[in-house]
């Protein structure tokens, strides 16, 4: 199995990278369509500005076969920017457009907590995750951001509490989002990465 990571210079791709070492697993980082049409699985990573991450996969014309691969139905799993890039828009760039997977909006989150949400958080499962399977309900993830999605058209979620709930974790299909830092999440985070590559092998078969 060819699992890409998407190259547009977020700062936790080598993060991302040698979790998926550590589990015995070789990715290969890429950067223009050619490079990902060869892909079974994509992870997009995210660290950074919303509307800067989408000029960059716009400036790469990466948008359109991102989307087709999603829309393909094969296995996708966007990392913290990367979920809020499914999203039709966002209140941190107002004038850039996401890949729109789903078409509502991510919000920031209240002005009244402490932010970014900085650290670690559990989640709260709203119903059968396949991402969670093997993790216990009481482990704790890491989060780093400002901006939240409150709903996802379609998708099972794990949600989350930082001054208001907003969506930690959707399925829908192949297509996966944490808002999260798994590969800064320990052990719970390395199962939930262990469970995207099987469901991508099931999916391949």
């Amino acid at each position: 199995m060819k699992v890409a990571l998407v190259e547009y210079g977020a700062g936790n791709l080598p993060s991302v990278e040698r979790a998926l070492a550590r589990l015995g697993v070789e990715s290969e980082r890429v950067a223009s369509p050619a490079a990902l049409a060869y892909a079974d699985a994509v992870i997009l990573p995210g660290v950074g500005h919303f509307g800067a991450l989408m000029r960059q996969l716009g400036a790469q014309g990466m948008i359109a076969p991102l989307q087709e691969h999603i829309r393909g139905g094969r296995p996708f799993l966007g990392i913290c920017l990367g979920l809020q890039a499914l999203f039709a828009s966002s209140d941190e760039a107002p004038d850039d457009t996401g890949l729109a997977m789903f078409p509502n909006r991510v919000a920031a989150l209240p002005a009244t907590a402490k932010l970014p949400h900085m650290g670690w958080n559990q989640l709260q499962c709203a119903g059968e995750s396949r991402l969670l399977e093997g993790i216990s309900p009481d482990e704790y993830f890491y989060f780093a951001h400002s901006y939240a999605a409150m709903a996802a058209e379609g998708a099972s979620v794990a949600t989350c509490d930082h001054g208001t709930r907003f969506i930690a974790l959707l399925e829908r299909g192949n297509l996966c989002g944490v808002q999260f830092h798994p590969e800064k999440s320990g052990s719970a985070g390395a199962k939930l990465l262990s469970n995207f590559l099987r469901l991508a092998g099931e999916a391949l078969k």
